[in-house]
Formats: structure tokens, sequence, C-alpha cells
């Protein structure tokens, strides 16, 4: 696997692709095709003593309104029926990530990294720190303090206060021979109305924000997509590549 990383910078090169506004079932589609062509090298190499590499991906995208429901989730979080799901212009799946029930739509930075563990480090719960960093890093970058909740993945505001805390960045990741995929769904312009649809990974107690709401105005969405990949690419040692 050396072969595959600089030698000059000693980083990971990891392509980066930007998928634009696409209907959830494509990106899943492609994030499965993509991940089962590493899994497919990697399970090659441990059966012929092989060490061909693999490539590593970072995605970003917007999707349509839709709800996604994890294999931990509970059907009962979606406050919809398929008449409301219409009613809302929204779509509904379930599908085998971790983590309860979401949103995504437009406005929000959605982050597919795929990526081969075995490139930095096999250890998930680091891999989760990693990704919430650097929302966090971005957010202190246009002064909005976040962090962590004990116990619970994603980045919040105000955490420690139960009549303030709130999400801003949700993730859910699936994990298999040490290849990622899914990821994270960051609330920059988002339309928060659409989570009064549902119990936003199973948490009732707490609400969820967006840039915007925080600010007071819209910001710019790809300035804030140009920071979190800096990010991204400085915690994780990557070597960003266009695709």
């Amino acid at each position: 696997m050396q072969d595959l990383i600089s030698a000059e910078t000693k980083k990971i090169p990891v392509e980066f692709q930007e998928w634009g506004l696409i209907d959830y079932q494509e990106a899943w589609d492609q994030q499965e095709k993509l991940f089962a062509e590493i899994v497919q090298i990697k399970t090659a190499n441990r059966t012929n003593n092989s060490n061909d590499p693999t490539k590593n991906y970072l995605i970003f995208c917007e999707h349509p309104p839709v709800y996604t429901l994890g294999k931990s989730g509970k059907i009962e979080h979606l406050l919809l029926d398929e008449k409301g799901l219409i009613d809302n212009h929204a779509r509904f799946y379930k599908i085998n990530r971790g983590g309860d029930i979401t949103y995504h739509g437009p406005g929000q930075i959605v982050g597919y990294p795929i990526l081969n563990l075995d490139y930095f480090f096999t250890d998930i719960h680091k891999y989760l720190r990693l990704l919430e960093e650097a929302v966090i890093l971005t957010l202190a970058e246009y002064g909005i303090q976040g962090g962590r909740s004990e116990g619970q993945t994603g980045v919040w505001l105000e955490s420690d206060n139960p009549f303030k805390a709130r999400k801003i960045c949700a993730m859910g990741v699936r994990c298999s021979r040490w290849v990622t995929m899914h990821g994270f769904a960051f609330n920059v312009n988002t339309n928060l109305a659409h989570f009064k649809n549902i119990i936003p990974c199973g948490i009732d107690d707490k609400a969820v924000t967006s840039m915007e709401a925080e600010l007071g105005e819209k910001v710019d969405f790809e300035i804030v997509k140009t920071k979190l990949k800096k990010h991204l690419a400085d915690l994780f040692e990557m070597e960003i590549i266009a695709s």
C-alpha cells in the first residue's frame, strides 16, 4: 500500500468528486459501486497474497428532500405517512448505515468518504471523531462554537445546556472490511422546517439548527465546502485529487 502514498508529501491520495444535487437512490447506488470495487480488491489481495492498491474517495453532494432511516432506527420516528411524504415532496429510504432517522435536502453538505481505512487507521471511533472535528473547525471560522454531545455522534451547539442544545451536523456510517461509506450531513442553508416531520436521530429533546439560522443570513455554500474539504484533508492527511 505504500506505493499509493506520495513519497514527497507522505499523504494518502483521495479522489474528490462533486456530485451536485443528486437523487438519493442514484447517489446510494454510486456509493455502493465504489465501495464494492474497493472491497473486491481487498478480498482478492488476501486470497492471492497480493498487494494491489485501492482508491479512496471524498464525495460532496446535495439531495432533494429525503428522509433516511438507519439500521438501528425506528420507523415511528418518521412522523409522516405516505400522503405526508407526497405533500412534502419528499422520499423515504431504509438504508444500511448506522444511526436513526435524518433528513437530507438542498443547502446541506452531504459528505460521503469512501475510504480504505487500512491506509489511515483501523479505528472507527477515531474516524467519526475526525469527521466531527472537521465540521467543528469549519464552524469556528464563522465564529460558531461547535462541539460534541457525550454518547451521541455528530456536531452540536451548546450540548451541555439541555434547554439550548441543538444539532448542526448528523452522522451515520457503514464500515465493512475497514472500508467506509455514507457519512455526514452538515446543515448550512438547510430548510429546517423539514426536521419537524421526524424525531431527528431518534432524539426528541434537542433541536436542529444550521449555519444560516445561527448567523442570521445565508452563507456562501461553495466557500463552506472549500473550508470543510481542507479541514478533512488536514485531519486525515489526505492529498486531495480532483476527479
